[in-house]
């Protein structure tokens, strides 16, 4: 599996998801699979009366609230979580050391472990570690993204390291003890009580190919990265930990691995510090699976949600995996936009338990969307509480891009377009190309409406400035409304003019380094020094002559 590039839902492309990123790209992608099944979707800030009665964790800009209606109900979503996640399970989900104890009672396989309040001493802490055996994991009970989790402790100095660094460096007074379990890590997504995505999570790592060294095969892996909606805002960056952890393991940056050899940077297995999300819906058995339906199960309204587990190399504790967090408000980019292997259609499978009747609407030729940033405007700069967005047009949609050249970039005629796109339900865009020739991409349900909006081009007012228009299909998405995007082509131009600038620039500090080389040469040419040794290079030059000879 690890050797295939992942495969994206297309209906959620790199494109249209590009200006979501982080938890934002969670919120939007349940959201828009909600509107593209006709649902009325409404996004809100934090100071939403809507949300009073649901736990809200962090700050939270804009782009994480939202609701999703029909004309017989609304529901609530904090990111992923809808508001049938009991905030009994919210709560329960955020204390690890008591999601472990309410697990444990249920039945469901966790590690060895206990957790400890803020106000229990070191002493208390250290005396527990010796109940069990290394390697040991010591964490925050309630840290999110993997902050402070230090796993694989193998002694008593590097427990005493941990303790140091997560009570009283990051400040964590509340903590979790407990059993390292050697084994792959997984997060399971989990909705009314079925599976619908599995994805590996390796750490941070590179594979050698025998000629670049690490630092170098870190900057490839970054190159790769930036290419997946998800990981493109979790680069892995380099610092201490990743020094220190390849040093431990015998390594340098300017280490050249050889060719297939992986190479791990970290010992935690977050997406978000740079590890791997590989799909692996397909491969772990049911028996596995059903551990992490039974884990939901075991707390009141979970009824979706993350299930993060380890499976047992070992068999530790006679089990084939143990749970080691539950997550009421999980990411799911791993799940849409795996490294390696088949994206999962996670939003679905929300929307599908949340709105049941809307099962049967196929999203997955759909190609529209709503631009997400002038949706969040009003929002941003606080001149709204909430914010609908225009409705999506339901059926099956025609796209055709149009060249039209011309007296036509002008804002008049844009304008014009505009209204008459509008007034047929139609949406797109119109920018300006090269010099007197437009782009112009048009989507409706209707060919005929499309059919119609050419002809009108072509008997625009001031008719004589349309001089030719040539039409083709498109296939690429398109956002619901009618933007004029003039300003492309003057960026453009100005980009070129810089770049124009630049070269002018480096042109002429190229011609003061090759006179100053000739000034430099005649300088040498005429000096004394080289006269006097003229007899001394003939001298050599014959010397080299023989020697061919």
């Amino acid at each position: 599996m690890d050797g295939n590039e992942g495969i994206s839902l297309p209906q959620l492309t790199g494109d249209i998801v590009k200006n979501a990123r982080k938890t934002r790209l969670d919120a939007f992608a349940v959201a828009l699979e909600g509107w593209r099944r006709g649902l009325k979707l409404t996004w809100y800030t934090k100071d939403s009366k809507h949300f009073d009665d649901m736990i809200i964790f962090g700050v939270n800009p804009p782009g994480r609230l939202f609701s999703l209606s029909n004309e017989e109900k609304t529901h609530y979503f904090f990111r992923t979580r809808g508001d049938k996640v009991s905030n009994e399970a919210v709560e329960v989900g955020s204390e690890k050391d008591e999601t472990k104890e309410v697990l444990k009672e249920k039945g469901v396989p966790v590690p060895l472990g206990k957790g400890f309040p803020a106000e229990a001493t070191d002493e208390e802490i250290i005396e527990y570690s010796k109940t069990i055996d290394y390697p040991i994991v010591f964490k925050p009970t309630n840290a999110s993204q993997g902050d402070g989790v230090v796993t694989n402790i193998q002694d008593d100095q590097g427990f005493l390291k941990a303790l140091e660094y997560v009570r009283h460096d990051l400040g964590y007074g509340e903590v979790i003890v407990e059993q390292h379990v050697e084994g792959e890590e997984y997060r399971v997504y989990v909705v009314d009580d079925k599976v619908v995505a599995i994805y590996n999570r390796k750490p941070a790592n590179i594979i050698g190919d025998g000629k670049h060294d690490i630092e170098e095969l870190i900057g490839l892996k970054n190159r790769e990265r930036r290419k997946n909606a998800r990981l493109n805002s979790c680069l892995i960056e380099m610092d201490i930990e990743i020094l220190e952890f390849i040093q431990e393991a015998g390594y340098a940056l300017t280490s050249i691995p050889e060719k297939g050899e992986r190479i791990y940077l970290r010992q935690k297995t977050n997406v978000s510090t740079g590890g791997d999300p590989l799909d692996a819906t397909d491969d772990l058995s049911d028996e596995i699976k059903q551990i992490a339906i039974d884990a939901l199960k075991a707390i009141p309204g979970f009824t979706h949600g993350g299930v993060d587990i380890i499976v047992n190399e070992n068999r530790a504790q006679n089990v084939p995996a143990v749970v080691i967090e539950l997550n009421p408000t999980a990411q799911i980019g791993g799940a849409l936009f795996p490294l390696r292997g088949t994206a999962r259609d996670v939003p679905g499978a929300i929307i599908d338990y949340y709105f049941p009747e809307t099962a049967d609407i196929d999203t997955k030729e759909s190609k529209v969307y709503f631009d997400f940033i002038n949706v969040l405007e009003p929002l941003e700069n606080r001149s709204a509480l909430e914010v609908e967005v225009s409705p999506a047009p339901m059926g099956k949609l025609h796209i055709k891009r149009f060249v039209v050249t011309g007296q036509v970039q002008r804002h008049s005629f844009h304008r014009w377009l505009k209204q008459n796109a509008l007034d047929r339900n139609l949406h797109g865009y119109v920018k300006n190309t090269v010099f007197n020739e437009i782009e112009i991409v048009i989507a409706g349900t209707d060919t005929a409406l499309i059919d119609d909006f050419k002809e009108q081009i072509s008997n625009y007012p001031q008719a004589s400035k349309v001089k030719k228009i040539t039409g083709e299909k498109w296939d690429e998405p398109v956002t619901v409304g009618f933007e004029i995007t003039e300003k492309y082509n003057t960026r453009s131009v100005k980009s070129v003019q810089h770049a124009l600038r630049r070269m002018n620039k480096d042109l002429t500090h190229l011609k003061k380094q090759r006179d100053r080389v000739v000034k430099d040469n005649k300088h040498i040419l005429n000096s004394s020094s080289w006269k006097y040794t003229a007899p001394l290079r003939t001298l050599s030059e014959k010397i080299k002559d023989r020697k061919t000879k």
